[in-house]
Formats: structure tokens, sequence, C-alpha cells
């Protein structure tokens, strides 16, 4: 039998001890929830990765990079274009760290 699997929880509890894991943990959160948000209202919209790549005009392997949790170089415009082709209003804003 195979090792037991950790919960993700667990694991990065366990990450988090690593102060220089926890600083790039930090730096990257914007990626990750901009991640996040397309890959939910892309699957709320029950849409796959290629159909909404051809509904926003670019690749299936560009939505791909776009969902993946450390991608920082998604452009204002595909948001804009995720967001109205999903009739959704972008909303971007900034508040108070801490």
């Amino acid at each position: 039998m195979g090792k037991p699997y950790k919960k993700w929880s667990a694991v990065k509890a366990e990450l988090m001890k690593d102060t220089e894991f926890q600083q790039e943990w930090d730096a990257t959160q914007p990626f990750r929830q901009v991640a996040s948000e397309i890959t939910r209202v892309r699957c709320e919209n029950g849409l796959t990765q290629r159909e909404l790549a051809e509904r926003i005009g670019t690749s299936v392997s560009a939505i791909s990079r776009i969902e993946s949790l450390n991608y920082g170089k998604v452009s204002l415009n595909t948001l804009v274009k995720i967001a109205n082709t999903l009739n959704l209003q972008l909303e971007i804003r900034f508040k108070k760290a801490g």
C-alpha cells in the first residue's frame, strides 16, 4: 500500500513555517485570486477552456496558462474580453493591506 496522502491544508501549514515560502505565497496571492476567479466563472457558465478560448479569440493553452495559479501575465484586455463574453462586469479595486 502507498503512502497516505496529506490534506492540502496540512501541507500548506507546514510550508508556511518557512519564511521564504510565506513571502512568496503572499506575493503571488493576486495571481492565484485572478486564476481562481476566471476558473470559477468559466465553470459556473458551463464552459470548457476550449469554449472560452473560442469565444474570446485565443488558444486553449492561453486559457490554461491564465488559469494557472502562478501565471502573472494576464492582460487587462483579456480580462475585459472574458467579462464581456460571460456578461459580467469586471471590477478591480485596491484595499488596505493587512
